[in-house]
């Protein structure tokens, strides 16, 4: 058998892989769905994913985690996990054991555990700062959007791409203060806004479907690692991204230096964030509109999840009845 068959093969086995990792995971976090307690619901889909990704046939090494060594106990910037492979492969590894931690302590929808393993080197590295995005889904000229453009120039330019009218366009953005001017100037343009509390990966992914989930364009600032687990889902799916990391603080800047980032105002466009192939999986911990969130029944936990790899734009949509609870323990 040839080397590139071996490699195929191996890469179609961890993507079905890496979504046992993410039911796991969303399994441990929905235990404390709606208490309140967000510290409690991030501590134990951390320690489940970190556990489960353990086991897996690969040399992982962490590149968007949790922050940097020392700071946190699991998924480190840097960190080595998983079983090793007789092959020596080594490949990139990218988690948010929960995208929307107060979705799930308070019990709102779309919270999601997700997890991207990619080729050694594919993934940008970055610190654990923030990120502005702009985000369109696929099927327009390359170069529509602009991270250095204005909103009302981006939301021109989709809207000519799309022969309709900026009044015909939504726009997904974080509820922050921060977003005051940036949701001021999108209403001022005549476009519709869809407000979300958190859970800004799963607000780039809808922009990729927009007769279903209405949303066109996503625009905002919100985490750098998440922006690059979004551009991995991207890959996957098609559309165009662009990303600046923005410091807010002095603790930030001091971040970025340790990571070797000098150039604050560099753009990163989708290629400059996801190099080469990856597979991506995230489960539903909460009910939301791309996927139902863990449910148990008297004989059975209900799982809903997405797994996707990039080469071959293969998306599986996979619900799970786990018969035996206790595989979980």
């Amino acid at each position: 058998m040839s080397q590139a068959v071996e490699k195929a093969e191996l890469d179609r086995a961890l993507a079905l892989d890496i979504v046992r990792v993410t039911e796991a995971t969303a399994v441990a976090a929905a235990q404390w769905l709606g208490r309140g307690d967000e510290a409690s619901a991030d501590e134990a889909a951390a320690a489940a994913m970190h556990r489960e990704i353990a086991r897996l046939p690969f040399e992982g090494i962490v590149v968007v985690g949790e922050g940097e060594e020392g700071d946190c106990p699991f998924f480190y910037m840097g960190e080595r996990i998983g079983q090793g492979s007789p092959s020596g492969t080594t490949v990139d590894v990218a988690v948010d054991p929960i995208e929307g931690s107060t979705l799930c302590a308070k019990a709102l929808p779309n919270a999601m555990s997700v997890l991207a393993v990619a080729e050694r080197g594919s993934l940008l590295k970055v610190p654990p700062i923030y990120m502005e995005k702009v985000a369109i889904g696929p099927g327009y000229p390359e170069g529509t959007i602009s991270v250095a453009a204005t909103p009302s120039e981006n939301l021109g330019a989709l809207a000519e791409a799309k022969g309709v009218g900026v009044q015909d366009l939504t726009v997904c953005v974080l509820d922050r203060p921060r977003h005051g001017d940036l949701i001021e100037e999108i209403r001022s343009a005549g476009a519709a806004l869809r407000l979300i509390g958190d859970g800004d990966i799963a607000g780039v992914i809808h922009v990729t479907d927009p007769v279903q989930t209405g949303i066109d364009m996503y625009l905002g600032v919100g985490g750098a690692a998440e922006g690059v687990l979004a551009a991995a889902a991207l890959t996957c799916l098609g559309g165009q991204m662009e990303g600046r990391l923005v410091a807010l603080n002095k603790e930030h800047r001091a971040w970025a230096k340790l990571a070797g980032i000098t150039n604050l105002s560099k753009t990163y466009a989708l290629k400059d964030m996801v190099m080469g192939d990856l597979s991506f999986a995230a489960t539903g911990i909460t009910d939301g509109s791309m996927m139902a969130g863990v449910h148990h029944t008297r004989n059975a936990i209900i799982t809903e999840s997405v797994v996707m790899r990039a080469s071959t734009r293969t998306r599986r949509w996979i619900k799970t009845e786990h018969a035996d609870p206790n595989k979980f323990a």
